[in-house]
């Protein structure tokens, strides 16, 4: 059974994540085309912080972080041990409620290029490609997308 609530990204299952997904990023890209939040930088007001348990362990986690005009997601990521399970799409569905809970109208996000399952992810669940927004600059490394949750 797939348990997902809030979660705090100083617990150590999910700093295992989160070492897991920051792992990755380095490996694939540079350090300037790496735009993951730090476990302290997770730990704030405007982060609501999501984990989901299988069998009790923390197996996924997603941020959905709140901004101006918009919710982004952040820290998206499942223990590739625990892929094929719907981890990801279920964080994916919890985010997306608790953005139309506090009455976000939209979400965007930042990904990379050649994280293809992430990519697949989201444009099934109605995320289109878009341009930069917020802080990010454009690159050849960078996707981003969004989606209207219709409030």
């Amino acid at each position: 059974m797939i348990e997902i609530d809030y979660a705090a990204p100083r617990h150590a299952g999910i700093r295992a994540l989160l070492g897991q997904s920051h792992a990755l990023m380095r490996a694939l890209f540079s350090p300037e085309d790496n735009h993951f939040l730090e476990i302290d930088d997770l730990c704030v007001p405007t982060i609501h912080f999501f984990g989901a348990r299988v069998d009790g362990a923390y197996r996924a986690c997603g941020a959905l972080a709140v901004k101006d005009g918009y919710g982004e997601i952040k820290s998206f990521f499942t223990d590739p041990a625990a892929r094929g399970m719907g981890l990801g799409q279920s964080v994916l569905e919890h985010i997306q409620s608790v953005a139309k809970d506090l009455q976000i109208s939209e979400l965007r996000l930042e990904t990379g290029v050649g994280l293809d399952a992430a990519h697949r992810l989201y444009y099934k669940n109605g995320f289109r490609d878009c341009g930069p927004f917020g802080d990010y600059e454009a690159s050849e490394y960078s996707v981003f997308m969004q989606k209207s949750l219709g409030i």
